[in-house]
């Protein structure tokens, strides 16, 4: 029997793939540093379990709305009029099962057979196999020192081109991007009448007084081609509990609400009170978080500039370093690398050729100070050996 050419195209996600192993190798007693992990260490805060906790003991457990409960888009719609600046009304907002689903439900609406999506690289490993799913062709485009260069991505545009995928603050590679780059994207796509699709998942986690913006509120021109999707899992520390959400004009946003009702139905009950739960809480308890990720940043980055090239990242929680100068003789290529360090060093990190940047490493921070200090030691140790 033979399995979809859909299906056979795609590959299994290198990150949850990669923490499956670590897992595996924790559980039989190794002393393993996680330098891969894509979700803050942090516990959901109280006031998201509790709700969560309550809505449960409540009997919230019911089939919901297929968009989302009405009292969270309302508050979401709300949330992002005020801190993004993107005029958005309840009618506009989906929640999904995090922002995966949401970015699955973009592609299968937008894209037919051949529809190309412009991907800047370094990329999020899931971007080009969502859209891949969809039928839609992934065209990469170079980033310069990890910032969208708009002339390339003018030269990529063809009369395949459907969208553009923009990531800030970025996975892999912590980069914001600025206001004049997301501008001119807008202006682009606005003037080839092509959809740009937003990735904010990082949007509470940027440095060094960086601001987070969201392209859709630099322009109300920009409105009616602008997807946002968002999650509460980075910034809110809810990474298990699977809920995101879309910021879509009405006309994509029916369809996308089609599908969604036939792939899933509602998000789970319970969990979109905890949602709630988190849009209402005292911002402090957040910005403590952030606060402590801006101390690990000024930890990690020097250990980490140390031995590899390095660009500083100003959001989320991710080192990307140049390795090329450890890679030939010793080491094949990155992928190389990381295997050694995990089997060596016992430190797992993730390989750049993962979001199409081979030579480099993804090094997680989302970790406690004294492990980055060990984990980092360990790395330098086994590089001099």
């Amino acid at each position: 029997m033979t399995l979809s050419d859909r299906i056979l195209q795609i590959s299994e996600s290198n990150t949850t793939r990669l923490m499956g192993i670590v897992n595996q190798l924790k559980a039989e007693g190794k002393q393993i540093v996680s330098f891969n992990a894509g979700e803050p260490d942090f516990d959901a805060p109280e006031p998201i379990t509790a709700a969560t906790i309550k809505a449960l003991q409540e009997g919230k457990t019911k089939y919901g709305a297929v968009p989302g409960e009405p009292w969270l888009r309302a508050a979401i719609a709300e949330k992002v009029t005020k801190e993004n600046g993107i005029p958005a009304k309840p009618e506009n907002v989906l929640v999904a099962n995090g922002s995966k689903q949401v970015l699955y439900n973009v592609f299968q609406a937008l894209c037919n057979p051949g529809d190309e999506v412009i991907v800047f690289k370094p990329y999020w490993v899931t971007f080009p196999e969502g859209i891949r799913l969809a039928g839609g062709v992934p065209v990469f485009v170079d980033t310069v020192e990890h910032q969208p260069d708009i002339n390339l991505i003018r030269e990529a545009i063809t009369p395949k081109t459907k969208a553009i995928l923009v990531n800030s603050p970025n996975n892999p590679t912590g980069a914001v991007y600025s206001r004049e780059a997301l501008f001119e994207i807008g202006k682009l796509a606005v003037e080839k009448q092509i959809y740009v699709i937003s990735d904010e998942a990082y949007e509470g986690l940027v440095y060094d007084g960086e601001k987070h913006i969201s392209l859709a509120s630099l322009d109300p021109s920009f409105e009616p081609w602008v997807l946002t999707t968002q999650t509460f899992s980075k910034s809110y520390c809810m990474t298990g509990f699977r809920v995101g959400y879309l910021i879509a004009p009405k006309d994509v946003f029916k369809s996308i609400n089609n599908l969604h009702s036939h792939l899933t139905g509602n998000v789970c009950t319970f969990a979109q009170y905890g949602a709630l739960a988190a849009l209402e809480m005292d911002p402090a308890i957040m910005q403590s978080m952030q606060e402590t990720f801006q101390r690990r940043l000024d930890l990690a980055y020097p250990l980490c500039a140390e031995l590899f090239d390095t660009v500083k990242p100003k959001g989320a929680f991710y080192l990307f370093p140049n390795v090329e100068k450890y890679l030939g003789d010793q080491f094949k290529d990155d992928d190389a690398l990381t295997e050694y360090l995990l089997q060596e060093a016992q430190v797992a990190v993730v390989s750049g050729s993962s979001f199409g940047a081979p030579g480099h490493l993804r090094i997680s921070f989302s970790t406690g100070e004294e492990a980055i200090k060990e984990g980092f030691a360990r790395i330098k140790a086994a590089l001099q050996k």
